[in-house]
C-alpha cells in the first residue's frame, strides 16, 4: 500500500521539480521567495492535482486482471508451491 502512494507524491511533485530545475538553470535564485510567487505555485498545483488525477484514472483503466478472468492463488500442491495463474 505505500508504494502506491510514494508513486502519487512522486507525480504530485514533478512539476515542481521542473520549475525548480528550471530555477537553477537560469540562474535565478531557487530559494528566494520572489522566483515562487503565488500565481506560479497555484499553477504548479492545478498542474499536480491534475496529473494525480489523470494518473488514477489510468491506473484503475489499466491495471488489473481482464474482464472475465479467474484469479487462482498461489498454493501448495503435493508439497510444492505453485504460483498464482490468471485463467
Amino acid at each position: 500500500m505505500i508504494r502506491p502512494v510514494l508513486t502519487e507524491i512522486g507525480i504530485f511533485l514533478i512539476p515542481f521539480a521542473i520549475y525548480a530545475l528550471f530555477l537553477i538553470a537560469t540562474r535565478s535564485g531557487l530559494l528566494v521567495q520572489s522566483s515562487w510567487p503565488v500565481q506560479i505555485v497555484a499553477k504548479l498545483v492545478l498542474g499536480s492535482l491534475l496529473m494525480v488525477v489523470v494518473s488514477f484514472i489510468l491506473l484503475a483503466h489499466f491495471s488489473g486482471a481482464p474482464p472475465n478472468s479467474t484469479y487462482i492463488p498461489a498454493h501448495i500442491e503435493n508439497g510444492k508451491l505453485v504460483r498464482g495463474v490468471e485463467k
